[in-house]
């Protein structure tokens, strides 16, 4: 079973940058696609993006689109996300997670395997 471990969340400013990394020691990326969502406070968990690992595409959501970078290092069963000119709305807990889908999919209920998340605080 995957087991998925965030890292990297933190605080900063509007405009600043932030890397999350996820490690897994289930040893399933590769064999199942990868996505990052994120929770703000009150509101429901939100895609945010994807990557197929045989293809390397990577897929994101509008809201962040050219700003957020989705990337893994395979060697270490390791997926990340850059996140450049952070905004106060993305502001949330971040957790990464694995799907069996090969297509794009989107939703909570298509990912199989959640970490626990890794705080992101964007200040102004």
């Amino acid at each position: 079973q995957a087991q998925l471990v965030e890292s990297g969340g933190g605080l900063v400013q509007a405009g600043g940058s932030l890397r999350l990394s996820c490690v897994d020691s289930g040893r399933r990326f590769g064999r199942e696609n990868a996505g990052w969502f994120r929770q703000a406070p009150g509101k429901e968990r939100d895609f945010v993006a994807a990557i197929r690992f045989r293809s390397g595409r990577d897929h994101y959501a509008d809201s962040v689109k050219g700003r957020f970078f989705i990337w893994s290092d395979n060697d270490k069963n390791t997926l990340f996300l850059q996140m450049n000119n952070l905004k106060l709305e993305d502001t949330g807990t971040y957790y990464c997670a694995t799907t069996l889908h090969d297509s794009w999919v989107y939703g909570v209920g298509d990912y199989n395997a959640w970490g626990k998340g890794a705080q992101v605080t964007v200040s102004s």
